[in-house]
């Protein structure tokens, strides 16, 4: 399965990131591609813990505490891609519908070059809970994946 944690696969992302422009049109689902861009860069930053998560405290929602040990291994046990109009989540929504779509994109990439030296074993997904390395590499994967594809890239 593909990881985030490798090398050749972050550098698949990122040239798939470099494809995408202002123009980008969504396949599915309601973000532009402005809302996309920040909101994968909001991701990345929880799940590495910058910027505004850098003393957040995380912890699983009641609701996945019930079927988010279930769901996790559902989208980390095989190369199926995540499903079309899966929601954002509040904290993850992007408002905003107009930006930089250039410099969003800069700081993606920037981003997943981070991975190579993930240090957060402190994350806990809200809805997954405790995630493993291997299990936080796969989704990361699966979740930009989604996003890009959901742009024809």
């Amino acid at each position: 399965m593909k990881t985030i944690f490798d090398q050749t696969v972050r550098n698949e992302l990122t040239n798939r990131i470099g494809k995408l422009s202002s123009e980008s049109k969504a396949e599915w689902g309601k973000m532009n591609v402005y809302q996309m861009t920040k909101h994968c860069n909001r991701w990345n930053n929880w799940v590495l813990g910058k910027e505004d998560y850098a003393d957040y405290t995380y912890k699983q929602d009641f609701i996945g505490k019930i079927f988010g040990k279930w769901a996790l291994k559902s989208n980390t046990k095989n190369d199926k891609p995540i499903g079309k109009n899966m929601p954002a989540g509040k904290a993850f929504t992007i408002k905003e519908i107009d930006g930089d779509v250039e410099a969003q994109k800069i700081k993606w990439i920037q981003l997943i070059a981070d991975y190579e030296y993930f240090s957060n074993p402190g994350f806990v997904h809200d809805f997954f809970g405790k995630m493993s390395k291997t299990q936080i590499g796969t989704f990361a994967y699966k979740h930009f994946d989604h996003h890009l594809r959901q742009f024809g890239v």
